[in-house]
């Protein structure tokens, strides 16, 4: 990591960031090493407030291509679960990520990259003020439980934690991409989106 992604400077400005100011710090960003490599940055999709936010882990090469969230292969299962569930990808929820940029390769996001986009993410939390959070796929579930090491234990049911200053209700299912390579685990996911839409109801 960069020796500028710690600095206090760039947290209070991140910190206190409103929505535009924070697309704009996102697309500047050059925090982390994975900055050098990507094509653009992604910032997420959706606007505050929202009730229901979905985290996943990192871009991916159409995501990196495109800048948008969840438009690859993965994000197309994701449509998919989101029409059979009722809702509305474009007013019912908001997507974001924990990293803004695209790993080399996919790689799995080293703690330091994670890091350095940590103020962004809780930034977004912070304005978006959802109610529900989901987090897709082991990453993201670790951004919320530092100690996870599976995901099992952490499914079946809502977390009430408190984030970013205030009680939410976290949520943790398989990541979209994880039930492409795992299609057996497709109906433990939708239990899970089951239990996401009792919760907002």
């Amino acid at each position: 990591m960069r020796p500028e992604a710690y600095t206090e400077a760039r947290i209070h400005q991140i910190a206190t960031a409103d929505w535009q100011t924070l697309k704009q710090l996102v697309q500047d960003c050059r925090a982390c090493e994975i900055s050098s490599s990507r094509l653009h940055p992604v910032f997420g999709q959706g606007n505050p407030p929202c009730r229901l936010m979905l985290i996943g882990e990192a871009p991916g090469a159409e995501e990196d291509r495109l800048g948008q969230p969840f438009v690859g292969p993965s994000g197309k299962l994701l449509d998919k679960i989101l029409e059979a569930a009722k809702l509305d990808r474009e007013k019912d929820l908001c997507i974001f990520n924990t990293l803004k940029c695209r790993p080399p390769l996919n790689a799995t996001p080293e703690k330091a990259e994670t890091m350095a986009c940590r103020p962004f993410l809780e930034r977004q939390i912070e304005l978006i003020d959802p109610e529900v959070i989901v987090a897709m796929g082991k990453p993201a579930a670790s951004w919320f439980f530092p100690d996870l090491k599976t995901l099992n234990p952490y499914r079946g049911k809502v977390h009430n934690l408190t984030v970013q200053g205030k009680p939410r209700k976290v949520i943790v299912t398989y990541h979209p991409s994880y039930l492409l390579r795992s299609p057996q685990e497709k109906r433990k996911a939708w239990l899970d989106w089951c239990l996401i839409l009792d919760t907002l109801s």
